[in-house]
């Protein structure tokens, strides 16, 4: 996230009543930039993460049109957050338009290079729902930090930033040891998210605070960062219970109990769409599977209403590695064996 100073010579539209109709108008079309590909997304089902990256993209491609275009209309100054108005009711909007606006291309470049390959995998462990959900805390979180410090300040804030560092909290809270490709001392490979985490964390904190006893700003909201990390961070377990993949402390659990995590089911990893009564199923298991008993009795309904989808033989629930309970393809154990 980063903070610009509105220019006090020049007339812009910071409140709704200083809007004209072109204004709206405009606006207008930029909302059709932002919401575009998470609407293709969800029709779809592309990952939400790609949606971000290209609606941020777009968001940012328009606002160099409209400076191009001359228009009169000012994205940052009618959508950035802006401490001294954050708490005016009729300026809710700031709070998450911030989020889509960015001071230039190393700016948004800078951010969506974390969303895509942090956020990308991490929405393969969450769900799409979840990570939304957690991008926004992360959003929010960083927001919240900047603006309680900074309370009073006439400086407009802007930037995916406190999101991003969001999906690393997220990250590190729920699967600390996974390895992903990312750019990190002057390296790309496959690092540990611990690694990242705490690289990235730690240069922000040391960064803010030599800032600090310098009396110096680099126009970052390092603040941001690190709040929306903390804020994602906190809110990843609760939310991400019921997710995709387990938990790794939950996976290490689950391991001594017997029971192999649910991960992806055999008909999602096949590209295949099971009938509503087994969605059910499949769902029902990821919200209520960590116990051992209450897993078996669903794993039973499973063997009962679906079929496999290798050979369209029956199902059976039968006891798995270390007391657990597996679905297995009646025909032929190689066709489905699951979780």
């Amino acid at each position: 996230m980063g903070f610009n100073r509105l220019d006090p010579g020049r007339r812009v539209e910071i409140y709704w009543s200083d809007l004209t109709p072109g204004d709206f108008f405009t606006l207008g079309v930029l909302l059709v930039f932002a919401f575009g590909p998470y609407v293709y997304a969800l029709r779809s089902g592309v990952s939400l993460a790609l949606a971000t990256v290209l609606s941020l993209l777009l968001v940012t491609f328009f606002q160099a049109g409209v400076d191009l275009l001359g228009l009169a209309f000012e994205p940052i100054a009618f959508l950035s957050l802006i401490p001294a108005i954050a708490f005016d009711p009729s300026m809710a909007h700031r709070w998450i338009t911030a989020g889509w606006l960015h001071a230039d291309w190393v700016h948004v470049l800078g951010n969506i290079l974390v969303i895509a390959l942090v956020g990308v995998p991490l929405e393969q462990r969450l769900g799409g729902k979840r990570w939304m959900a957690i991008y926004f805390v992360g959003l929010l979180a960083g927001n919240i930090s900047w603006v309680g410090t900074h309370i009073g300040d006439p400086g407009a804030s802007l930037g995916a930033s406190g999101a991003a560092f969001g999906l690393l909290g997220a990250y590190m809270a729920g699967w600390p040891r996974d390895e992903i490709e990312f750019p990190l001392l002057f390296l790309i490979r496959a690092w540990p998210i611990w690694l990242i985490a705490l690289i990235k964390l730690g240069f922000e904190i040391y960064t803010m605070y030599e800032l600090e006893s310098l009396g110096q700003s680099t126009g970052i909201a390092h603040l941001a960062h690190v709040g929306g990390f903390f804020g994602a961070y906190i809110v990843t377990r609760p939310i991400a219970r019921s997710g995709n993949v387990p938990l790794e402390g939950d996976f290490e659990q689950n391991e001594a109990q017997g029971m192999m995590p649910i991960g992806i089911d055999p008909w999602q990893e096949r590209g295949l769409t099971p009938s509503d009564p087994v969605k059910r199923i499949l769902r029902r298991l990821r919200e209520e599977g960590d116990e051992m008993e209450t897993r078996r009795a669903w794993l039973e309904e499973l063997a009962e209403q679906a079929i496999c989808p290798e050979c369209d033989g029956a199902l059976e629930a039968l006891p798995g590695p270390m007391g657990g309970y597996v679905v297995a393809c009646s025909s032929n154990r190689k066709h489905l064996r699951w979780p």
